[in-house]
């Protein structure tokens, strides 16, 4: 290896390794469908990730279809940073306890989503010319919802954040001219934080407790459980090329298992209720706590085709599993601690995108354009305040400068249309009974920006 080559792959390295301190510290968290992120490459996102499993303008595509790596020569890393901005207000609240005492409270809310920066890091090695080394780390899952307090459904909700964080090495080989495969092994942490009030007023008067009040925000308690875990699943993936010119992609991502272990702390407010039903039950004490979810198995199929040296279209149609997410069960170790069961009953979805890109001949730029469907996995029955999902529908445009062989820029721009969601929550629905009805409408829109550079060595 000569001294220059070993230079350039010490600088892939040590600039990786920066970038995985800043992953879990910039990602944060932010709305997506379900709670999927998909924005891990602006040059995809261009296109609202059309083609992506068949290939791309850089390296980011491995993200989506690790075979994808071959359509690329030499050493090279490329950085990807998408600012989201969710816009979500609820309207026209409305919640009753078990016996139908309405519960006062905020009946909207302000903004809900919270705004989010959403890093992606990756690199590329060709130790010979049939194949590829990679490594890529990403935030591939996350939700961030907030809610004030005194608001009427605040025993479903007051605060949920899931953040990821994942770390994947990956391989490529081209045995033909017109087939690629890749495979990746993916490492995931995941941390979460639920938290919501407690109606003791409600507890307290099915326990006979003096001076107990349903639905009483002064007799309100507060509970918040915290957990983490490491995770590991894989992605497949291959790419044809039937014509000059034709690509098409197929890859599949595992379902990756994760049980969060951590803490549930309480509080039991200063109205002496929460107290007495402690006392009494030894239940609302601090424990600890865990929760099992799965992120989703997903498949995706992906075709560009170019129609001469300036112009390529390309279509993408996606499959995630997320019938997997059937409740979300918090087990705590304190035995006088009942489970916290939400009901969640997803449905698998679709996710299908159109493209351009237009290129032109001689200048060192080039023009992306897309629209997509992105389908939500839940409906009315089973929508909650944690993540108030709905279909949504992409227009995305993006551009890219290159003003160096070794050196491109690139910038785009999404706007997201989200379908109002309504929120209907019955008091008899499995876990519900000392949450209450809940019932009210989500007006909801996204919008990202993304930049990006890539530097070949």
């Amino acid at each position: 290896m000569s001294s220059q080559t070993k230079t350039h792959r010490d600088g892939m390295i040590r600039a990786l390794l920066l970038g995985a301190a800043l992953v879990p510290v910039l990602s944060h968290t932010a709305w997506a469908s379900g709670f999927q992120l998909r924005e891990q490459s602006t040059t995809a996102q261009g296109n609202a990730f059309a083609g992506v499993a068949a290939g791309g303008e850089d390296i980011s595509t491995m993200f989506f279809n690790p075979a994808t790596m071959t359509q690329f020569t030499g050493n090279q890393t490329s950085f990807h940073l998408s600012y989201i901005a969710p816009q979500s207000e609820f309207e026209d609240g409305s919640a009753a306890t078990t016996i139908g005492t309405p519960i006062a409270g905020n009946t909207s809310t302000d903004d809900i989503g919270e705004d989010a920066f959403l890093p992606s890091i990756y690199a590329m090695y060709q130790p010979a010319e049939d194949w590829r080394l990679g490594l890529s780390l990403n935030a591939p899952f996350g939700l961030a919802t907030s809610y004030d307090r005194s608001w009427v459904g605040r025993y479903h909700s007051v605060r949920s954040e899931l953040t990821t964080a994942n770390i994947s090495p990956q391989v490529a080989y081209q045995p033909t001219k017109w087939l690629s495969l890749g495979a990746g092994v993916q490492a995931q942490y995941a941390d979460a934080e639920l938290s919501n009030a407690v109606d003791f007023g409600t507890i307290g008067a099915a326990l006979g407790v003096s001076g107990a009040s349903p639905g009483s925000q002064a007799q309100d308690g507060f509970g918040e459980v915290t957990g983490d875990d490491w995770g590991y699943g894989y992605s497949l993936g291959a790419v044809l090329e039937p014509l000059t010119g034709t690509q098409i992609g197929v890859s599949y991502r595992s379902e990756i298992k994760h049980t969060l272990d951590g803490d549930a702390e309480f509080d039991l407010g200063s109205s002496g209720v929460g107290s007495t039903i402690s006392a009494a039950t030894g239940g609302f004490v601090d424990t600890g706590a865990r929760a099992s979810f799965k992120t989703p198995a997903s498949v995706s199929i992906g075709l560009r085709q170019r129609i001469d040296d300036e112009w390529t279209v390309m279509g993408e149609l996606d499959w995630t599993e997320w019938s997997t997410f059937e409740e979300l069960r918090i087990v705590f170790d304190n035995p006088a601690q009942s489970d916290s069961v939400t009901e969640e009953d997803w449905d698998d979805t679709w996710f299908a995108a159109l493209g351009a890109t237009y290129k032109p001949l001689d200048t060192p730029w080039t023009f992306r354009a897309g629209v997509a469907y992105d389908e939500a996995p839940l409906s009315t029955r089973t929508r909650t305040p944690r993540i108030p999902d709905a279909d949504r529908y992409w227009i995305s445009g993006g551009v890219s400068y290159d003003p160096k062989p070794w050196l491109s820029v690139s910038a785009t721009y999404t706007h997201i249309f989200v379908d109002d969601a309504e929120l209907d929550l019955s008091a008899s629905d499995v876990g519900n009974t000392f949450r209450g009805d809940l019932n009210g409408e989500y007006e909801t829109s996204i919008d990202i920006v993304s930049v990006s550079a890539r530097i070949r060595f």
